[in-house]
């Protein structure tokens, strides 16, 4: 495919996914038509996808039309690109520019400041209010593609051995300063799943923020683990590489966990799924990684951002209130409980401690700690919850 085909492709996805179709459903559907593609084809067309989501507003607004047509033209323009040299050329190419699209190209359009940073109206005060200073910032950061970061998994071998056996297969990491265990990928990212490193179980795909929320906790050899909310496993798998510690994994949606026992085959880790977590407890140690708005990574899923409502946001701050209670009684007298979300919200996040705290007073907070994209990471906010004895 010819860049101007790749840019084609993208304009009829990004039309299909304002109609109402998911981002995934719709790369899928064009990739099983477009048998001619390759694989580099694919990838650039999926990531002029997700660079378009990323910056949904602002590249309408440069481009002159809330239309698949008019964010590419936005994104073309955004990288300094003369649309005139895509839109019009040879091989499968858009049409080309019409004189209005001329005439807004050659002007600078006004924005406010929610598109100009991407974000939706409805949320721009909750942002602010708790951001603060880094609102603009972080905004900004959530415009662009997120690094990949590694988990070097403990149960294999060090941050060290992993990276030299990536260097082997020359993929290039450098350490990150969030985590022991965090390696940030600078080259070869897309060959790593077909890796003998990864297949070997010496790493995982995991955020550097996502590792150091478990960095900072004490994991001693017998320790009982209950991962309350495990979607895929990450974390209870970076749990479990932790000599002695005992991990069960438990989720609302089993099927979400479908992968995790091979997962934990290839880590060389075990991990013990409870469809009743109740039936196991108490535990010294539960983690609450609760349903969020997922704001703090917006760059891996920004269309989280433009599905969010506030009826949903409403809903899952419901349901992490509920969860929380739930964990209380999961934990052993004198245990901990650790809440985690990846939302930048305070009302998900430091909100929702100081209405545990109410409705528990026995249990206080041993510590808090928060993570921003200005950080090179996702956002994270990180809370370890203690229990009182007697």
């Amino acid at each position: 495919m010819t860049p101007a085909a790749r840019v084609a492709a993208a304009i009829d996805i990004l039309d299909a996914i304002a109609a109402g179709a998911p981002a995934e459903q719709a790369l899928t559907r064009w990739g099983r038509g477009a048998r001619y593609a390759g694989a580099g084809d694919r990838a650039a067309v999926r990531d002029h996808v997700y660079d378009a989501l990323r910056r949904w507003r602002s590249l309408a607004r440069l481009g002159g039309a809330e239309t698949g047509r008019g964010r590419m033209l936005g994104a073309l323009r955004a990288a300094g690109v003369d649309p005139a040299s895509i839109f019009g050329a040879r091989g499968h190419a858009p049409a080309p520019l019409t004189d209005a699209e001329s005439a807004h190209l050659s002007q600078p359009p006004a924005m406010t400041e929610a598109e100009a940073l991407d974000c939706p109206d409805w949320l721009l005060p909750d942002l602010r209010d708790s951001l603060g200073a880094e609102f603009a910032p972080v905004m900004a950061a959530l415009q662009s593609r997120a690094p990949v970061f590694l988990r070097a998994n403990l149960a294999r071998g060090d941050r060290a051995a992993a990276a030299a056996a990536l260097e082997a297969e020359d993929i290039a990491t450098r350490p990150s300063p969030l985590a022991d265990t965090a390696l940030e990928v600078m080259s070869g990212a897309r060959r790593l799943r077909q890796s003998r490193t990864f297949a070997a179980g010496l790493v995982e795909l995991q955020d550097a923020a996502s590792q150091a929320v478990l960095a900072g906790l004490s994991l001693p050899p017998g320790l009982r683990v209950l991962d309350l909310c495990a979607g895929g496993g990450g974390k209870a798998l970076a749990l479990a590489a932790h000599r002695g510690v005992a991990v069960w994994a438990h989720d609302a949606d089993p099927a979400r966990m479908t992968d995790l026992p091979a997962r934990a085959a290839r880590a060389g880790v075990e991990i013990r799924q409870t469809a009743r977590p109740e039936a196991q407890a108490p535990f010294d140690l539960v983690l609450a990684d609760v349903p969020c708005s997922g704001s703090g990574s917006w760059r891996r899923d920004p269309e989280g951002k433009w599905r969010l409502t506030p009826e949903r946001l409403d809903g899952l701050i419901r349901a992490q209130s509920e969860i929380l209670d739930r964990a209380a009684g999961l934990t052993v007298p004198g245990g901990r409980l650790v809440h985690v979300t990846c939302s930048l919200l305070e009302r998900e996040n430091t909100g929702q401690v100081v209405g545990f705290l109410e409705r528990h007073p026995r249990w206080q907070v041993q510590m808090q700690s928060r993570w921003t994209p200005l950080q090179g990471c996702d956002g994270f906010h990180l809370a370890v919850l203690t229990h009182a004895i007697g």
